[in-house]
């Protein structure tokens, strides 16, 4: 089993920046490929960015290419996700997920953080 903990979320004016960070732990015996998603209010999870275990595949989502920058350092088991020139309607929580395919398959992630609110003040 795998727990994901993430940090580093808050409140922040239009244009800011903040980064999250997420933190695996527990039974990881495969390279996970890790990604980010958000939850805003009344809509539905979306994918927001995805890491492979190597740093050499990368996926995003249109709504934030060019803004948010995911990385990772596999020697602490932490991802990262830089998010530059916020906007209101990035509003949401934020999610950590990973899979153990080391895929970027939005389907494939199979284990969830808690969550963490981004709030964007306009």
């Amino acid at each position: 089993q795998v727990q994901l903990v993430e940090s580093g979320g808050g409140l922040v004016q239009t244009g800011g920046s903040l980064r999250l960070s997420c933190a695996a732990s527990g039974r990881i015996l495969s390279r996970l490929a890790m990604g980010w998603f958000r939850r805003a209010p009344g809509k539905e999870r979306e994918f927001v960015v995805g890491i492979n275990w190597s740093s050499n595949r990368r996926s995003s989502a249109e709504s934030v290419l060019g803004r948010f920058t995911i990385s990772r350092d596999n020697a602490k088991n932490t991802v990262y996700l830089q998010m530059n020139n916020l906007k209101p309607e990035d509003t949401a929580v934020y999610y950590c997920a990973a899979n153990r395919n080391d895929v970027l398959t939005t389907s494939a992630y199979e284990y969830w953080g808690q969550g963490t609110q981004v709030t964007v003040s306009s």
